[in-house]
Parts: C-alpha cells; structure tokens; sequence
C-alpha cells in the first residue's frame, strides 16, 4: 500500500469516527415520559399533564418547539436556567410538544392552540381555556408572562 493510499484510508476513518462520535454524543432531548429542557423536565403526555394540573390546581404551560429551533436552544441555555424562571415554572405544570412529532396529539394541541412555528409557550387552565400566549422568544420578559398567567389563573 502506498503512502498516499495509507493516509486517505486514516483520513476517512478518522472523519467516520468523528461523525460516528458527535452523533452519540449527543446529550439526549427526550424520552418516553418526559423532554428536558435547560435542566427542567417537560411532560410529554398532555393528558396525563392535564390531570395532574387539575389535581394540583396548577395551570399548564404549553412548550412548542423543535430540535431545529435557535430560539428553543436560546430558551434551553439562558432562560430556563434563570432561578427567577425556575421560582415560576414550579408553579406550572409543564407540557412540551414537539412540532415536528406527527402524532395524533401533538396534531390537535398544534390545531387547538395553533401552533405552526417554534417557539411558542401556551398557558392554560386544566380545561384548556388559554391564559397567555408567548410568539417567539421573549427572553427576559417571560417571567412577566408567567406572572400574568398565574394572576389570571388564580382570578
């Protein structure tokens, strides 16, 4: 084998293995019961979140997203995290729908509140009836949001 030959098989294995490497290293968004966003679990399953809301006398915050979505990524790294963020969000119990999720659910939640492009968070009582809505990314005014939903809620 020549030299050449020996160095373009090194190359491609190595960029093989990079590849192989990036997409398992790839921090898990979700599972069956649950997604994770910046630290903070999500229900997946809007029913089994809508009793749990009704029991608890919590609303629900809605979570539309994606994994393509830079304004979720934003959401995950700098909001969620924020311990003002963490104080409010434990007063909601939260629901994530991923858009691109062509289930019969994630279809009707999409319908209901019509969701067609991420980020959008939805604030609801356990019956459904809407509270807030967030459009797009409202960095350090969604706490303000999550106010405004609880003060609406508890009315």
């Amino acid at each position: 084998m020549t030299p050449r030959k020996a160095l373009t098989l090194v190359f491609f294995v190595l960029v093989l293995g990079i590849g192989y490497y990036s997409m398992n290293a790839a921090p898990v968004v979700s599972d069956q019961t649950y997604s994770y966003h910046g630290e903070t679990q999500w229900y997946t399953d809007y029913d089994q979140a809508q009793q749990i809301a009704a029991t608890e006398e919590k609303p629900l915050l809605i979570y539309f997203w994606t994994t393509w979505c830079t304004y979720c990524e934003d959401y995950d790294q700098q909001v969620y995290s924020d311990p003002a963020v963490q104080d409010r969000l434990d007063e909601f119990v939260l629901v994530a729908v991923n858009l691109d999720d062509d289930s019969r659910e994630a279809s009707r939640l999409k319908q209901q509140y019509e969701a067609n492009y991420p980020p959008i968070h939805v604030a609801v009582t356990p019956d459904g009836r809407e509270l807030v809505r967030i459009n797009g990314y409202a960095g350090d005014d969604f706490a303000t949001y999550l106010d405004r939903a609880q003060t609406r809620y508890e009315q």
